[in-house]
């Protein structure tokens, strides 16, 4: 394997080492935008990241900080000096304008203009840079509203009071009976053909189709219509089977700031909140289920070397054993103890949502199926 490098670091893994490069990238953005001969920019910045405002994952992160403290110390000596030099200058008497010769008053009229112009330049520049801010925010809520309409419209497709299954979906084994779209999910099943359930959760704006497809990219930047959002959607693991569920479906949802998605699943680090919303409803197209909640946790997302639990690989336990060993990691994972436990066959859900805690970190609520 070639040296892993990055400014003058060595990391011992590709994962560090793409890590590395990433907080090369971060960091190089940053010295753009810093007036290195500013010590108030400069002791902001590193405010800004000793405040967790901006975060590496590497050492380079803190090679960075460094940097700015040797920075500030420099700055901060040369002004002092610069200072005392002004003081003995405020001894000599100041020149007024009109003792320059002709030649110097047009040269300093010329400097004079050539700043204004640079002043009125900026200014055009910030309120350009304003405009377009305004711009973003007023496209932003309009996608916004235009989302909650969109959901709205498609929650009114379900039909609750249905009864009956008439869409059905023919299987190409034969060994394998003929599934039924739930009739109360045919109008939305036949907007779009890739969404293979519909979540919903009590108390919180969870009330979303979950949406399938060969990748677990798409739905990261696509609502229902297919459309760019950076919303995404609501979405169930590509290796799960919404046909014939697996021991445990993983499901996907950004957390958004505006309570969006997966915005307000953190509502459960407090045992209080769970308490007073201990279910959740997760139909298949095909299937109406209701679950109760089991645990709660924090994790992350590890490096393939790792040898450590992976939440998002049990999809499928292969023996009564690795079922009762993930229940044991998870349990010992849970921020509380919900009481609440599962046997060897029980059909899970696991609900996944990014987690700011730390680099890569995943909020994570887990349930079993009761109905």
């Amino acid at each position: 394997m070639p040296d892993l490098i990055v400014n003058g670091r060595s990391f011992r893994d590709l994962d560090g080492y793409n890590a590395a490069k990433r907080d090369y990238a971060n960091i190089e953005r940053m010295r753009e935008r810093l007036d290195m001969t500013d010590v108030n920019d400069v002791i902001r910045m590193r405010d800004n990241i000793e405040n967790g405002r901006y975060k590496f994952e590497t050492i380079l992160g803190e090679d960075f900080l460094d940097e700015l403290e040797d920075l500030i110390k420099e700055i901060q000596s040369t002004e002092g000096s610069k200072s005392n030099k002004n003081i003995k200058n405020k001894e000599k008497e100041e020149i007024a304008f009109e003792d320059y010769d002709i030649e110097m008053q047009k040269a300093i009229i010329k400097e004079m203009k050539k700043s204004d112009r640079k002043r009125k330049t900026f200014v055009v520049i910030m309120a350009l840079i304003a405009l377009a801010s305004l711009g973003y925010l007023a496209f932003y809520f309009a996608q916004y509203a235009k989302n909650e309409v969109k959901y709205n419209e498609l929650s009114e497709l379900v039909d609750n009071k249905a009864t009956s299954n008439e869409y059905s979906i023919k299987l190409t084994n034969a060994e394998k009976e003929e599934l039924k779209v739930l009739k109360k999910y045919e109008a939305v099943y036949q907007k779009n053909k890739k969404v293979v359930g519909w979540l919903t959760i009590d108390g919180t704006k969870i009330d979303y189709p979950v949406m399938q497809t060969v990748n677990n990219e798409y739905y990261l930047d696509h609502n229902f219509d297919q459309e760019y959002d950076k919303n995404g959607s609501i979405f169930l693991d590509k290796d799960c089977n919404p046909m014939y569920p697996n021991d445990n479906m993983i499901i996907y949802g950004h957390h958004m700031k505006s309570g969006k998605m997966f915005g307000n699943l953190n509502y459960y680090s407090k045992q209080s909140y769970y308490e007073e919303h201990p279910y959740i409803q997760f139909d298949t197209i095909y299937e109406e289920g209701t679950y109760q909640i089991m645990y709660v946790f924090r994790s992350k997302i590890y490096s393939e070397e790792e040898i450590v639990f992976k939440y998002y690989k049990f999809i499928d336990a292969t023996s009564e054993d690795e079922f009762y060993s993930n229940m044991e990691e998870m349990q010992n994972l849970s921020l509380y103890d919900t009481g609440v436990s599962a046997k060897y066959g029980d059909k899970l859900i696991t609900l996944s949502t990014c987690d700011s805690s730390e680099s890569n970190g995943r909020f994570v609520v887990v349930a079993k199926r009761i109905k």
